[in-house]
C-alpha cells in the first residue's frame, strides 16, 4: 500500500497530462517495494560485518551498484516483456545508464530511510532500557531508605521491651504483640512503596499503642482523617519517623507528658498531613535544611525520589500554641482515581 501511494505521488505529473495511470511507473515502484527487504538485509549483515566507517561505506557502495544493476535488469525486462515500453532494454546502453543514475539515487534513499527508521526504533529501544534502569535504581534507593527506617523501629521497640521484661512482663508481652503487628505491616508491604492513608493510619494506630504502654497516661495521641482521603496513596512508613521525633523531643523529656496530633485532609488540590507536638518546640536558630536526624533527613530523602520537584513538600515549624509540627504536602491520588485510570488504559 505504501509504495502504490508513492508510485501514485509520482505518477501524478503524467496523469496530469492526461495518462490517467501511469502503470511503467507503478510498477518501477513496486518492484522497489520488493527490492526494499533485501535493502534492509543487506544493511544488517553489513553493519554487523564492518565496524569500522570507511569499510562500511565502501561495502555500502559495492552492493548499492549490485542491487542498483539487478533492479534496473529486472525493471527494464519486465516492461519489455508485457509491453510498457516498446524498446529492447539491451539496445538502448545510454537509457540504461540513465535508468542506473535515478535508480542508484532512489535506492540511497530508501537506504537512508531504512536507517533513519531503524536509528529510531534503537533511540526508541534505548529510552525505555534507560527508564526501567532509572525506575530500578530509584526502587533500589527507596528501599535502601526504608531499610534505613525499619531496623530503628525494631531497635527502640525491642528496647523498651527489655527495661520491662523482669519488673513489668506483663506489659512486655503486651509490647511484645504490638511489635509484632508493626513487624506483620512492615513485611506485608515491603514490595509496596506507597500504601493508603487508612493503612497508614492503622500501622500508626499500633505504633502508638506501644508507645503509650510505656510512657502510660503521659502521652495523648489524636489520630484524625478528612473524610474523601482515606485511599489517598502515601509512601509506606512515611509518618511513623515524624511520629518518633514528636514523642521524641516533645514528650519524652516532660514530666507531665504531653500530646501528639496527626491529621491527613483535603487542602486545594493536595494532600496535607500534620504531625504536631505540644512540647517545648524548636530552637530559636533551627533550620530543617541543617537538621541532622535521621527521620527527617530519611522523609526528605524519600519525597526528593518518589515525587518530581515542586510535587511534595517537608516544613518542619513552631506551633503557634507551643510545640512543632511537621507538615507534609503530596499530590493527591487515590487508589480508585488509579484503578479508573487504569481500565482506561
Amino acid at each position: 500500500m505504501a509504495w502504490t501511494v508513492v508510485g501514485a505521488v509520482f505518477a501524478l505529473p503524467n496523469m496530469l497530462r492526461g495518462h490517467w495511470y501511469d502503470t511503467a511507473t507503478m510498477v518501477n515502484w513496486w518492484l522497489w517495494g520488493l527490492f526494499a527487504p533485501l535493502i534492509s538485509m543487506a544493511d544488517d549483515r553489513l553493519q554487523a560485518a564492518c565496524k569500522r566507517p570507511l569499510p562500511l561505506l565502501a561495502a555500502h557502495a559495492g552492493c548499492g551498484v549490485l542491487l542498483t544493476t539487478l533492479y534496473v535488469g529486472t525493471a527494464a525486462t519486465l516492461e519489455y516483456a508485457i509491453g510498457l515500453n516498446k524498446w529492447a532494454p539491451w539496445s538502448e546502453p545510454q537509457f540504461l545508464f540513465d535508468w542506473f543514475v535515478w535508480a542508484l539515487i532512489v535506492y540511497c534513499l530508501i537506504l537512508g530511510t531504512l536507517k533513519a527508521l531503524k536509528y529510531y526504533r534503537r533511540h526508541v529501544a534505548d529510552e525505555l532500557q534507560l527508564e526501567r534502569l532509572e525506575r530500578r535504581v530509584l526502587e533500589t534507593r527507596l528501599n535502601a531508605l526504608r531499610l534505613q527506617l525499619d531496623p530503628q523501629l525494631v531497635f527502640d521497640a525491642l528496647k523498651g521491651i527489655s527495661a520491662c521484661v523482669e519488673q513489668q512482663p506483663k506489659l512486655a508481652r503486651k509490647m511484645i504483640e504490638h511489635l509484632g503487628d508493626l513487624l506483620r505491616f512492615s513485611l506485608a508491604t515491603r514490595n509496596r512503596q506507597q500504601v493508603t492513608v487508612a493503612e497508614e493510619m492503622s500501622f500508626l494506630e499500633n505504633y502508638f499503642a506501644l508507645q503509650r504502654l510505656h510512657f502510660g497516661e503521659r502521652l495523648t495521641v489524636t489520630l484524625s482523617v478528612m473524610p474523601g482521603v482515606e485511599q489517598a496513596r502515601i509512601p509506606s512508613l512515611l509518618l511513623q519517623p515524624l511520629a518518633e521525633n514528636a514523642i521524641r523531643h516533645g514528650i519524652a523529656g516532660r514530666m507531665g507528658g504531653g500530646s501528639v496530633t496527626v491529621s491527613a485532609r483535603r487542602a486545594g488540590g493536595k494532600l496535607e498531613i500534620r504531625v504536631a507536638d505540644d512540647g517545648p518546640g524548636l530552637a530559636a536558630d533551627w533550620q530543617l535544611a541543617s537538621a541532622q536526624g535521621q527521620g527527617l533527613s530519611v522523609t526528605r530523602e524519600r519525597l526528593s525520589a518518589m515525587y518530581p520537584a515542586g510535587e511534595s513538600g517537608l516544613a518542619v515549624r513552631r506551633r503557634a500554641g507551643g510545640g512543632t509540627e511537621a507538615i507534609i504536602t503530596l499530590p493527591l491520588a487515590t487508589v480508585e482515581e488509579d484503578r479508573h485510570a487504569h481500565a482506561l488504559v
